[in-house]
């Protein structure tokens, strides 16, 4: 699998800014991370130079300077601005970019304790012996433009069958499925290998005591650039009608001599390179095109927002939730609770019957 680096136009290695990338492989970053990390390094040092900054004294009011800037001149090749998100985004790497900096003496320490401020954050009233509200002091980014978040939504079971139904090969159809069943991570799906899929009803001949149809998610290296990003192993069960859709596909792939003798489970079978893993490009080019034939936007989070949706909303306890996810702290839980407008209604209602409302 390449590695990234960061080097000038004319191929100079900038060897601080390789440096770093080669700090998040050794962390066992993700190959898509390093690689978004890289572009937004790259970006903070080419602005750097064409303002004639040095990226290793910079201060407070330059940096200042860089995230205005941000928002207020386009990329390149795009007449479209940053969003606040995308530049708030990119501060924090250049942030964790030159605190590594710092850690390694090329950035002065007094700039890094400007990147944080104190703040008062204010716990229950009368929290405290005197009676008094108590407050606490926390560190918050001390460079940072007011952004309103933009909420990952989760789609209806309606809107899943639509882009299920939309597909035009069994591939893609098994990989929309297997999504919006299990949850899974694009990057989790993309790295399975044909030994994570047990799908028998039971799995002792491969030495997994786990009973029933199930995928197995392990984090590992792929030549497809693919990984998990849940460093603990997990496994998920699946239903007989995914096993089906598996089935389908394995009979189109064995056509293909050159995805024979592929360990991966997603390969390219319709155009070159065949046999070769389905990377990420490809899937988020198959999300773009099925949503402009059904009409409303999807993307492959959006499946694994659903699966957690519709799991809430069927009475999973949260733990159950957190451990289908792969989620190591119940607060990641936060971002993918979706309930809807008929669960909310419900609960208002549950509430205000009790109420002797005339």
């Amino acid at each position: 699998m390449g590695r990234y680096v960061i080097a000038s136009d004319s191929y100079v290695l900038h060897a601080e800014g390789s440096a770093y990338l080669a700090a998040l492989r050794s962390q066992g970053r993700s190959p898509y991370t390093e690689r978004t990390y890289a572009g937004r390094v790259a970006l903070f040092l080419s602005y750097c130079s064409d303002m004639q900054i040095d990226w290793q004294t910079i201060d407070f009011a330059e940096l200042s300077q860089f995230l205005r800037w941000l928002v207020t001149t386009p990329p390149k090749g795009s007449a479209r601005l940053r969003s606040p998100q995308t530049a708030n985004q990119i501060m924090t790497t250049v942030c964790e970019f030159l605190r590594f900096g710092a850690a390694q003496g090329w950035v002065p320490l007094e700039l890094i304790d400007r990147l944080a401020s104190p703040r008062h954050v204010r716990y229950l009233p009368g929290a405290g012996d005197s009676g008094q509200a108590v407050y606490s002091v926390v560190q918050v980014k001390a460079l940072r433009l007011a952004a309103t978040a933009a909420e990952t939504k989760s789609l209806s079971l309606e809107q899943v069958e639509q882009l299920i139904v939309a597909t035009t090969n069994p591939r893609d159809r098994f990989l929309l499925a297997l999504l919006a069943v299990t949850g899974m991570r694009i990057g989790e799906a993309l790295g399975l290998r044909r030994e994570d899929l047990h799908l028998l009803a039971s799995s002792t001949v491969l030495g997994c005591a786990i009973a029933g149809p199930h995928v197995h998610i392990r984090r590992r290296l792929n030549d497809n650039g693919a990984i998990a990003k849940a460093r603990a192993p997990r496994s998920i069960p699946v239903p007989t009608e995914l096993v089906q859709l598996y089935a389908d596909y394995q009979y189109e792939r064995d056509e293909v001599s050159a995805a024979v003798d592929s360990d991966m489970v997603f390969v390219n079978i319709y155009r070159p390179p065949l046999g070769g893993g389905m990377r990420y490009g490809n899937a988020y080019a198959l999300f773009e095109r099925l949503s402009t034939k059904v009409g409303f936007t999807a993307h492959p989070h959006m499946l694994r927002h659903t699966a957690a949706t519709e799991w809430m909303e069927n009475g999973a306890a949260r733990d159950t939730v957190q451990r289908l996810l792969g989620h190591v702290s119940p607060m990641s839980m936060e971002r993918y609770l979706h309930p809807t407008d008929a669960t909310k209604r419900r609960a208002v209602e549950r509430v205000a019957a009790k109420w002797a409302m005339r």
